[in-house]
């Protein structure tokens, strides 16, 4: 066998015997050994005092564990005496992102004895920002810490990001002026009531409303004034679509419209009234219309039977 050999051996049993958590390591050790582990902060010097660590660590972590090379030297230092140095990362049979993140350095020193070839020194260095508790070979108490508050900012980033999709959801719903529902929403909400209706034979009543001589508000008063009142009046149908399955929505400029499902045209006409009167006592000044403050036209049309959706808007036109 040549010493590159011997030397790739003598640490293939090692590491066999240790990741196996196989207590027949320490009949490995020189009686004259020394050593440190990656979490302690002394120096070994008795090799009693290193089964006892040794011991704790197979305690510890009773499972088998894995390296992962990353690389390894060897020193043929003399006849009797051969360095390793190993770069490797360490997977434990437990949650260890932190630890296997890192990569751990392992000096073994073997010395061939009247017994056999025996690690005189073993020094193992664990760059983890992270503390062993007392009793600890490896940090586990802190990384299991560590991923508690992990898993708990998980947990919160995750609602975050969830009560954020929510709002843009909502957003993506809502018509950005008025606050009422957008042109999308009142599509995809008509083809829905649309087919329930149909299913059941249900009413279904449509108003559409715009403001009359909107453009000569605009013109004299101003795009600000005019934006108050598509709020005013937006305001007003969301009073008006109290019901459940009642819809408010911007349609488009100063056009609205509500959607009323299971309401039948007389009801539907009474709301419209309901739309007329609340805005009329809001008593908004406009010079451009003869009568002196803003109005809107309504129509009403109301679901048959048969035919599609989209053609009831001609007759619910203002």
């Amino acid at each position: 066998m040549s010493r590159r050999q011997l030397m790739q051996m003598l640490f293939d049993e090692y590491a066999e015997l240790y990741l196996g958590r196989d207590p027949r390591l320490l009949e490995h050790f020189s009686h004259d050994f020394s050593g440190y582990t990656g979490c302690g902060d002394f120096l070994v010097q008795d090799v009693s005092q290193w089964h006892e660590i040794t011991r704790l660590d197979f305690s510890q972590v009773p499972e088998p564990i894995h390296w992962e090379m990353q690389d390894i030297a060897f020193q043929d230092l003399a006849d009797t005496v051969i360095a390793v140095t190993a770069f490797f990362q360490i997977h434990l049979p437990v949650p260890d992102a932190i630890l296997a993140s890192e990569t751990a350095r392992l000096v073994l020193i073997f010395r061939q004895e009247a017994d056999g070839w025996k690690v005189a020194h073993s020094g193992i260095s664990l760059p983890y920002r992270v503390a062993a508790q007392v009793g600890e070979v490896y940090p586990l108490e802190d990384l299991h810490n560590r991923n508690l508050r992990l898993e708990a900012l998980i947990e919160s980033r995750t609602r975050e990001l969830e009560e954020a999709n929510r709002r843009l959801e909502k957003l993506s719903r809502m018509d950005g002026l008025t606050g009422i529902a957008n042109r999308r929403t009142f599509d995809l909400t008509l083809k829905q009531e649309w087919r329930r209706a149909q299913r059941r034979q249900r009413p279904l009543s449509l108003v559409m409303l715009d403001v009359d001589r909107f453009k000569s508000y605009n013109d004299g008063y101003g795009h600000l004034a005019g934006d108050e009142v598509l709020i005013t009046l937006a305001r007003i149908l969301a009073q008006q679509a109290r019901r459940a399955g009642d819809l408010a929505a911007r349609y488009g400029g100063e056009e609205f419209v509500l959607l009323l499902p299971d309401c039948l045209e007389p009801a539907a006409r009474q709301v419209t009234e309901n739309v007329r009167t609340a805005l009329h006592e809001q008593v908004l000044p406009h010079h451009g219309s003869p009568w002196g403050i803003v109005t809107v036209s309504l129509g009403v049309a109301r679901l048959r039977a048969a035919g599609r959706a989209d053609q009831y808007f001609p007759l619910a036109s203002c």
